[in-house]
């Protein structure tokens, strides 16, 4: 059996478990979308949480969410707002990396919590993770997830994970009704890092690109053919990020036909002797499970299992 470590640390910088009646705040830092206001705010009353929405969210600049300046303040008021104890994004479409340049990480570090997305949210989880030190999570957004009545244990790993429920040691699970496949077997210990393929291969070259070194890379997509996925995994391989990688673990990479991604990925990964383990369900998926990007996990191919390897809050 391959066994792969790194002797990386994790992410350093503490983040607060959500609390209990805690409030929890929404921006939208990538595209606009409708939002039944009423609807959202009975949601979160009936799980114990109050709502704060901020100004970005019900703007709208064509395929924004409100402009730059609009989406980086809520960013960065959200963060610095101490009675906010988690931040969850509305949806994806596309803006996020035009924030990352003038993002005070500062600012963030200080004031470390939750922050939930995926899809363009890949860009602040990357940045985050690389100039802030905090984790931050791969998970539903309100929307087109959570509002969007998507299936359990797309509700349930989101809270569980941001209460802090699921302490170091624990496995994560995932529903038996969708099968993983094993690529590659072995063990992998190491950062969890990534998101959406196209978000890693777009800031490659850039001071946000993927830390590639010793890390579990996770990445999922949607609406991208094979040929497609095949050169966005080039793209990682020449500018030298896979051979870099501790082991990988696939989300969901919608519309592509299964068995052929399979042969794919045994191409792209089986000569890098790394373990790799495809299907988990979450991205742009039904359920969408959360991931805590930039902990530290035991990632097992072969007995087809994740295990955080640290608390990913703190209560």
């Amino acid at each position: 059996m391959t066994i792969r470590s790194t002797d990386k640390t994790c992410a350093h910088v503490p983040v607060p478990a959500l609390p209990s009646n805690g409030v929890i705040g929404l921006i939208a830092p990538a595209g606009p979308a409708a939002l039944d206001t009423g609807k959202a705010a009975q949601w979160m009353q009936a799980r114990g949480y109050t709502l704060r929405i901020f100004p970005g969210v019900e703007q709208k600049d064509g395929y924004l969410a409100g402009s730059d300046d609009v989406r980086l303040n809520d960013l960065h008021a959200a963060f610095a707002d101490s009675t906010i104890d988690a931040i969850l994004c509305l949806r994806g479409g596309y803006g996020s990396p035009r924030l990352l340049d003038r993002i005070d990480f500062d600012l963030l570090r200080c004031n470390a919590k939750p922050l939930v997305g995926y899809s363009d949210i890949t860009a602040l989880h990357l940045a985050i993770s690389r100039y802030a030190g905090f984790v931050t999570f791969h998970g539903p957004m309100l929307n087109a997830d959570l509002l969007g009545d998507k299936q359990q244990p797309t509700e349930s790993s989101l809270l569980s994970m941001l209460r802090g429920e699921l302490k170091s040691g624990s496995a994560l699970s995932h529903p038996q009704a969708y099968p993983l496949t094993t690529i590659v077997p072995g063990i992998a210990h190491g950062r969890l890092l990534g998101g959406n393929l196209s978000l890693i291969a777009g800031t490659l070259g850039t001071p946000y690109e993927i830390d590639a070194d010793g890390i579990i890379l996770f990445f999922e997509d949607i609406n991208e053919p094979l040929y497609r996925i095949d050169r966005l995994l080039t793209h990682l391989r020449l500018a030298g990020k896979l051979s870099k990688l501790c082991g990988v673990l696939v989300g969901d990479i919608a519309g592509v036909d299964e068995p052929a991604l399979a042969v794919l990925l045994k191409q792209t990964f089986e000569p890098l002797q790394i373990p790799v383990l495809a299907g988990w369900r979450s991205g742009h998926c039904d359920p969408n499970l959360t991931l805590p990007m930039g902990a530290m996990v035991r990632l097992d191919a072969e007995a087809q299992e994740l295990v955080l390897e640290q608390d990913v809050v703190i209560k």
